[in-house]
């Protein structure tokens, strides 16, 4: 898919991941409505781009929320094209830890909101897309979810996070084969360790232990990065049902 003068949806596009993939779309020419809980100031989120850009706020777990919001990008952009899902949560507990068991309340938000939130704005999104004119081999859209590779090694306590995001790894081929018919593609990015608002409020030197970690090249993984593979992503229509690393060769140890 070209990108230029389509249509995506970003979520969890005020910050981080999702923030350096819509800003790389804007600049490649497409139009993006970038969706969060949270939303940055404008100067940060349009970069530029301000007519190219419309900002919506809104929660992944709200159906009526992500309803307003595709009917808002519909009316001002048109038809969707792409979708990049990056909003989630990533909060630490063990299931026995000195404060007591995990919390069960605590469990169930991750799961809502990164596996359940990510399915119910891929099956909203979707049914928009298949509206859509087909375009080079019958495609009609483009979905990008965002796991981690905490879905294959998940670290003491990950279970809540790690759980959440092999969902999204197991979710990757049905829905490509589902949606292939509609000419849909459905891929995965499972990022390693990024530099990311998760880890902003950790001591410098604590952030360059964990880069070091990474095999090469030996350094936390930049935002912009991910969006460069996201961008190889829309535009390789061969690129369907598989989920990409995007780790510098890291294998999570257990803590």
């Amino acid at each position: 898919m070209e990108i230029k003068n389509k249509t995506f949806l970003i979520s969890g596009g005020g910050s981080g991941l999702g923030l350096a993939t819509a800003q790389m779309l804007a600049q490649y020419g497409a139009r993006v409505a970038v969706l969060d809980i949270r939303l940055p100031a404008d100067s940060e989120l349009n970069a530029g781009q301000e007519s190219m850009v419309l900002p919506l706020q809104a929660d992944v777990r709200r159906e009526e929320q992500i309803e307003a919001a595709l009917d808002k990008t519909v009316a001002t952009f048109g038809p969707i094209h792409g979708l990049i899902s990056c909003a989630g949560i990533g909060p630490a507990a063990r299931t026995l830890g000195r404060e007591g068991v995990h919390s069960l309340e605590l469990f169930q938000k991750v799961i809502d909101t990164n596996l359940v939130g990510t399915f119910n704005l891929i099956r909203l999104t979707a049914n928009r897309m298949q509206e859509n004119a087909p375009e080079a081999d019958g495609e009609r859209g483009t979905i990008i979810m965002t796991a981690s590779v905490a879905a294959y090694e998940g670290q003491i306590g990950q279970a809540a996070y790690a759980a959440s995001k092999g969902g999204l790894v197991s979710m990757t081929l049905p829905l490509a084969r589902e949606l292939a018919r509609i000419g849909i593609r459905v891929n995965t990015i499972a990022p390693g360790i990024f530099e990311t608002p998760l880890l902003a409020n950790l001591p410098d030197e604590a952030r360059a232990s964990l880069g070091a970690q990474v095999p090469f090249p030996s350094r936390l993984g930049q935002a912009e990065e991910f969006a460069a593979l996201a961008r190889h992503i829309i535009e390789n229509r061969m690129l369907n049902g598989t989920v990409i690393r995007l780790d510098g060769g890291i294998r999570m140890g257990p803590k």
